[in-house]
């Protein structure tokens, strides 16, 4: 079985991408590697939940909830919320209490229960309360630029903001591309040549630890429900 995962890519500079996913008849799936954390919201049996999810640094088997309906906002990475630093949400995570169908509770307030369509406008209301902060610096980083104080408090300030250190991003971050690439059709020695592996076995064991699957297995769609959009079923 499958989960029909489908995201899309936000024009929020706070937000990386709204996914969105229904599970049917599927009780468990490979959870991968990633380095934001995120917002959930889903339905099951008329009951309403909101988690805080932390960034993943390897694949597990996770369950999940059958029959439920889930709405899902990815961060940014180096964005933060006030009152949860990132590291400790680190391969976790916290279910909010006091959730409703319609609102959910964070850092001490009440908010709407957004939709898919309107993760953008709750983003905006939780970084004008000062709910979800960001550290420019890990921005500047990511975009290549080199900011004018040491690499000591570089990579502290990036591990503060994101609970990783830069070298796992980079890692986590090219092995789920080579996961897309790979479900794509590209050829593992294309791959390996274009994200710059070492060679294939560095590239099967980056697969293995951060996506849980072969690449044969990425091409063929096997090894059951995964938490990746494989499928490329992007919307804008």
């Amino acid at each position: 079985m499958e989960l029909p995962i489908e995201t899309r890519r936000s024009d929020s500079p706070w937000v990386d991408e709204v996914w969105t996913c229904t599970s049917e008849r599927v009780t468990e799936m490979t959870a991968v590697a990633g380095v934001r954390w995120g917002l959930v919201f889903w339905e099951q049996d008329g009951r309403a939940y909101t988690a805080v999810t932390g960034p993943e640094t390897r694949s597990s088997t996770a369950p999940v909830p059958e029959g439920a309906t889930f709405t899902g906002i990815e961060f940014a990475v180096g964005t933060s919320l006030r009152a949860v630093p990132t590291s400790a949400l680190v391969d976790g995570g916290v279910e909010l209490p006091d959730t409703t169908r319609r609102t959910f509770r964070l850092d001490g307030a009440r908010w709407e229960t957004p939709g898919p369509d309107d993760a953008e406008a709750l983003v905006e209301r939780l970084v004008r309360a000062g709910v979800v902060v960001r550290d420019p610096l890990v921005a500047e980083v990511l975009r290549g630029h080199s900011p004018a104080v040491s690499g000591r408090t570089v990579e502290r300030r990036f591990r503060a903001a994101t609970g990783l250190t830069r070298g796992a991003v980079r890692q986590i971050e090219r092995a789920r591309t080579a996961a897309g690439l790979l479900a794509a059709g590209a050829p593992a020695a294309e791959v390996v040549a274009e994200l710059d592996y070492f060679d294939e076995p560095h590239l099967a064991r980056a697969l293995r630890s951060y996506v849980g699957r072969t690449a044969g297995q990425l091409r063929e769609g096997g090894g059951g429900a995964i938490a990746l959009d494989l499928g490329q079923r992007l919307t804008s």
